[in-house]
């Protein structure tokens, strides 16, 4: 069944070159009918070096000269797709493509149009920062009074969409307030939209985590824009 479901699963990569041959091979390994596109976000650490050399016809990679960020390396992504489901892949090994499975069933049956990957509905998970935490919760309660809508976890960084519905949305986010741009304007469209739990292997800052509490207030700030903006 896996195997006749044909996905396009986008993976925005900066600086990543400890991990991003790693996550290729678990994506590639999920067991869908899957193109895997890889959008650099101009990385310096040998990432995109990696990338070039890398032969396989399953993944495409593209490139940006200057950094914009995730929003605009992931409407790459988006703009490239060609199967019928769009699964957001993170370059980290903090999310595992093992889960692809759970994300796609709403969609598949027919009950979704969007499906958040949940860190907080009961998946295992690595025990780690109690503000960091904190923070996706209170960013998620402000999205959910803006957008009236109950998610458990709005920064999540697995989504699955149904591609037609992804190219309808007019999204121009270029950074992490990608996330509160796309769930604030699903939340207007109406689109149907499901949470399920996953797996979270969090990583600390020494390990290479990006998100600190800046992109936080960020992130608020960008709720309250986009509950307007088209």
């Amino acid at each position: 069944m896996a195997d006749s479901v044909s996905i396009s699963v986008v993976i925005p990569v900066f600086n990543e070159a400890g991990t991003i041959g790693q996550v290729i091979q678990r994506v590639l390994g999920c067991g869908y009918d899957i193109e895997v596109i890889v959008v650099d976000d101009a990385s310096s650490d040998g990432t995109r070096d990696y990338l070039q050399k890398l032969e396989d016809p399953r993944v495409r990679c593209f490139y940006h000269a200057v950094n914009r960020g995730k929003g605009a390396a992931l409407r790459m992504g988006f703009a490239a797709a060609k199967n019928t489901y769009v699964i957001v892949q993170d370059a980290d090994l903090e999310y595992d493509p093992a889960d692809y499975k759970l994300v796609l069933a709403p969609l598949l049956d027919g009950r979704a149009d969007m499906v958040y990957g949940s860190r907080f509905l009961g998946g295992p998970h690595r025990v780690l920062f109690f503000w960091h935490y904190l923070g996706n919760r209170l960013i998620t309660l402000i999205s959910n009074m803006i957008s009236d809508l109950n998610l458990s976890d709005m920064e999540t960084g697995m989504k699955a969409f149904r591609r037609e519905k992804l190219a309808a949305l007019k999204l121009s986010a270029d950074r992490f307030t990608f996330e509160p741009e796309i769930t604030c304007k699903a939340a207007r469209a109406r689109w149907k939209i499901y949470e399920v739990p996953i797996s979270y292997s969090g990583r600390t800052y020494e390990e290479g985590k990006k998100i600190g509490w800046r992109d936080a207030v960020t992130a608020i700030a960008a709720i309250i824009y986009y509950r307007f903006a088209d």
